[in-house]
């Protein structure tokens, strides 16, 4: 039984949805639960229950574990991912306990419970919190926190516990699903993913876009790699599931125990697996001829980002430093997707002086470029953590995200002498479809100043810290291809 001081901690943190049952119907909804069909933590709360695809109590579906296969339920929980990028979960949860008890982790902490008088009850076994626990007949029962939890679920009747299952991965599937379509964010997660298969001894599936999964499958044998649509034929066999994003709305901290404004944008991946945030990169396989491109000293540069604000807008930053690296006795080989991109006046074109790789060629090409580069220069971009990923310096220009949050790299170029970091700043969430983004002084003289006053001056001086601690370029010298990616200086 609960005692009084477990009572006194009983956090109203969960979504309770009610079965069909020939009882009188008992609700368990209280201030602070979110209806389940909604997307993302929200102020609205339900007057009734919901069941898990979204319908009212009268539509009466199934709650046997018998019918958790049919051709209706691999519908799996349709409207609970509404508006978010991840597939649904299967309708009834895929595990079974005793007395009839289905329950699994795959959105949250998931049970139902069978007909009859019960109490169920969730645990926090790391924090010593009760999270929930209520009497019910046949109610489904959805936990609002979607992150892990080192959790412990107990069925009581008649004021004994007469089955419960502490959160034990080992040996079972485990899904981790990353949105398709980013290069960076994906690289930054994967290792937080293998590193929570390691820790829990599970059969690990990570569900990723079809370019990561060729650049990451052939070095991690050990993890299932699956498409979107590939993702459905699985779902039944998963004890768990976590989703890994940025989650802008999130006041709740429903998605991710920690902000990923303040952690990291790859940090944040740790948090919500339960695992050591500490920053690690993953490993990538190269194009098979995994040697050097050209044979004299090059540097790899990438002056093209998703948006406005990620860009170095000093007008003349880059024809500048191209000229530096270039007097250097550097080749210098742009390999950004697009040579030039506009949003109404303002372009973006590659410098003057580069030697042109973009197109829309493969990942694996474009590692093998960075791999062999004596270093990279490039902006809080996707193919800045392609470079880390392979193991080349990065100089990595940036001021609208703090340093803390990419990898660390100690050639980081950053100025705290004008406005900055404001994609941390909650009170101006960044806008996905503004392309020139810029919160605080769009439409001003300090328009963009984040990187318009980072000077060339202070790149080049960069550079040349990077050249001297690697005593590179050697000019002259035949370049050896490089068998596996280099340790970076601290």
């Amino acid at each position: 039984m609960t005692d009084k001081n477990d009572k006194s901690r009983i956090l109203n943190d969960i979504v309770t949805l009610k079965g069909p049952s020939s009882a009188p119907e008992k609700r368990s909804l209280v201030s602070g639960f979110e209806p389940s069909s909604s997307a993302s933590s929200s102020s609205s709360r339900p007057s009734s229950s919901v069941y898990l695809d979204g319908r009212s109590p009268s539509a009466q579906p199934s709650s046997s574990a018998s019918s958790h296969t049919s051709s209706d339920d691999k519908k799996a929980g349709a409207g609970i991912m509404k508006g978010m990028p991840f597939p649904d979960p299967v309708l009834v949860p895929t595990q079974e306990g005793a007395h009839g008890l289905r329950f699994d982790f795959n959105i949250g902490i998931r049970a139902i419970l069978p007909p009859g008088k019960w109490t169920i009850r969730f645990r926090d076994l790391d924090t010593y919190t009760v999270l929930y626990q209520t009497e019910g007949d046949a109610l489904q029962v959805l936990s609002r926190k979607r992150h892990f939890i080192n959790a412990r679920i107990e069925l009581e009747k008649d004021g004994e516990i007469v089955w419960a299952h502490d959160y034990d991965a080992a040996g079972k599937d485990v899904a981790v699903v990353m949105p398709g379509g980013t290069l960076g964010d994906s690289l930054g997660w994967f290792p937080y993913a293998v590193r929570f298969a390691k820790k829990h001894q599970c059969r690990l599936t990570v569900m990723l876009s079809e370019p990561l999964k060729k650049l990451l499958e052939p070095v991690y044998p050990d993890i299932r790699f699956v498409l979107a649509d590939e993702f459905d034929a699985i779902r039944e066999t998963l004890y768990a599931t976590y989703y890994l994003g940025l989650f802008f709305d999130d006041e709740e901290n429903s998605w991710q125990p920690a902000d990923f404004r303040y952690v990291g944008l790859h940090r944040t991946a740790g948090y919500i697996l339960g695992v050591d945030p500490t920053e690690e990169p993953p490993r990538v396989d190269i194009e098979d001829e995994d040697t050097r491109p050209i044979e004299e000293p090059y540097v790899v540069v990438a002056v093209q980002a998703s948006c406005g604000c990620k860009m170095w807008n000093n007008p003349t930053g880059w024809m500048d430093t191209v000229q530096h690296l270039k007097a250097k006795g550097y080749r210098v080989i742009c390999i950004d997707r697009d040579p030039a991109v506009a949003s109404s006046i303002h372009w973006n074109v590659i410098p003057n002086g580069v030697e042109d790789e973009t197109g829309n060629r493969p990942l694996k090409e474009r590692a093998r470029w960075l791999k062999h580069a004596d270093f990279f220069v490039g902006l809080s971009s996707g193919l800045s953590w392609l470079a880390w990923s392979v193991g080349t310096p990065v100089v990595l220009i940036s001021g609208f995200t703090h340093p803390s949050n990419e990898f660390h790299t100690p050639y980081r170029v950053f100025s705290t002498h004008g406005c900055n970091s404001c994609w941390h700043d909650v009170r101006t969430p960044f806008k996905h479809n503004d392309y020139m983004f810029c919160p605080r002084h769009k439409g001003t003289p300090r328009f963009f100043e984040c990187t318009r006053i980072i000077s060339a001056d202070y790149v080049n001086a960069t550079i040349d810290r990077v050249c001297q601690d690697y005593a590179v370029p050697k000019l002259g010298k035949k370049r050896k291809n490089k068998k596996r990616a280099r340790s970076k200086k601290a």
